[in-house]
């Protein structure tokens, strides 16, 4: 069942925010050393430009994500869009299509806000997280190159 996050699910969000930061760590060098906080989600949960959601399987929560209204880049040809973040499914729970149900969730939520576009960032090496959102319906648009110096 996927439903709306609320406070009193803070805890468990937590949990499953620092699993992405342990999960993405391989993939990026230049993650800090805890404590990171890649999202507020206390204020995600609360807000009215944001839908915060989390799967239960019998009464545990197992996963959760996030849709917020971004303003797109003046170059786009719509004004706004959703970004979708802390998309996240315990390991026990993986492969399941437990991943597909939050995103569905979420692109009705912002369907429901008149948006027609919906992005994500992923790891160009998380081959896993990769296919998972292409089989969700989403394609790769650009690729962030970085060097150190």
């Amino acid at each position: 069942m996927i439903r709306t996050a609320t406070l009193a699910d803070i805890s468990e969000l937590w949990s499953f925010h620092q699993g992405i930061v342990d999960n993405e760590r391989p993939f990026d060098e230049t993650i800090k050393p805890d404590p990171v906080e890649y999202y507020n989600l206390n204020a995600l949960v609360v807000a009215e430009n944001a839908r915060v959601v989390v799967a239960e399987i019998e009464g545990k929560v197992v996963g959760c994500g996030y849709a917020e209204i971004r303003a797109a880049e003046p170059y786009h040809a719509h004004q706004q869009y959703a970004h979708l973040g802390c998309m996240f499914i315990n390991p026990d729970y993986r492969g399941q299509g437990i991943i597909q149900q939050i995103i569905d969730a979420l692109k009705i939520w912002s369907k429901s806000q008149n948006l027609t576009e919906v992005r994500l960032e992923v790891y160009a090496e998380n081959a896993a997280a990769l296919n998972a959102y292409k089989r969700a319906g989403f394609s790769p648009l650009l690729i962030e190159m970085r060097m150190g110096i």
